[in-house]
């Protein structure tokens, strides 16, 4: 690919970090993904799968409680509270360490959601999450990590998540709203293309601006995935979610914890209408 439509990397310095934490920074800002197998157990992720039916169900059930992703697709975004495994999973020292050594010390916890693929979801477009912020465009600097999190054993049939590593610095040349790239760039994401078969306790972690999609759900399966979204400080994606966290709750979390998330303290939740949609998903009917 012609270097004037990629940025230029400049990927932290890994000397002083930590071989695992090292292994995973690189990758970032190379391939853009990176994943741990069996980083909890398949009983942990079961649990997962249970919050997010009860979740699923509930916001089903409201206007505004879920948005479209396209076909059968649905996100939802929820409270922290609402799943029993997320103080494991935003205290695991990997994931501390990754994001303080990609985002810094004052990393913020933005996103708590979940993605649906239902049978019969139909291939995404190629896209990114959110436009390139310009300390990635100018300065080479990755200010946002999304983590993922399956819910169920992953299957060819269950329309597996598919990404095109190194194309996070791709400039957003001929890319609609800076999220969407013209059709006449697919060959080259498809030439890229990874699927990714997770498992039960496996978690990845990628940059949203790595180009990806999910692929059509042939199965009679669902295949749901948790989103943990992380920022660096002042990269902006709170504004976007609605994520809260009662006092309770809040003064039960270690200081570590505490320090990193950026989200109201309340007396006490209230269903979140989902307001992160991204257009060019919201295609046929969710």
């Amino acid at each position: 690919m012609d270097d004037r439509t990629q940025a230029v990397a400049h990927t932290p310095d890994v000397t002083t970090l930590d071989p695992d934490t090292a292994s995973t920074v690189a990758a970032l800002y190379d391939a853009g993904v990176d994943a741990r197998r069996g980083l909890f157990s398949s009983e942990w992720a079961d649990r997962l799968r249970e919050d997010i039916e009860v979740a699923y169900a509930e916001a089903l059930g409201r206007p505004g409680g879920a948005v479209g992703r396209g076909t059968n697709r649905h996100y939802v975004e929820i409270h922290p509270e609402q799943m029993r495994g997320w103080l494991d999973l935003v205290d695991h020292p990997w994931v501390r360490e990754v994001c303080t050594a990609v985002l810094g010390p004052d990393y913020e916890i933005v996103e708590l959601g979940f993605d649906v693929p239902n049978a019969g979801a139909k291939d995404q477009p190629w896209h990114r999450d959110f436009p390139m912020p310009t300390e990635t465009a100018e300065e080479g600097r990755l200010t946002s990590l999304a983590f993922n999190v399956t819910a169920v054993d992953t299957e060819e049939d269950m329309g597996p998540f598919e990404i095109a590593p190194t194309t996070q610095w791709d400039l957003p040349v001929d890319f609609e709203h800076g999220m969407f790239p013209v059709a006449a760039l697919y060959p080259r994401f498809e030439g890229l293309a990874v699927r990714k078969y997770p498992q039960r306790g496996d978690v990845s972690v990628r940059s949203a601006l790595t180009i990806h999609r999910g692929t059509a759900n042939t199965s009679s399966k669902a295949r749901p995935v948790l989103v943990l979204g992380v920022d660096a400080p002042g990269a902006g994606n709170a504004e976007h979610h609605d994520m809260a966290v009662t006092r309770g709750f809040y003064e039960s979390l270690p200081p570590r914890v505490q320090r990193h998330l950026a989200c109201p303290i309340v007396e006490e939740l209230t269903p979140i209408t989902q307001r992160h949609s991204i257009e060019g998903l919201m295609m046929g009917d969710a």
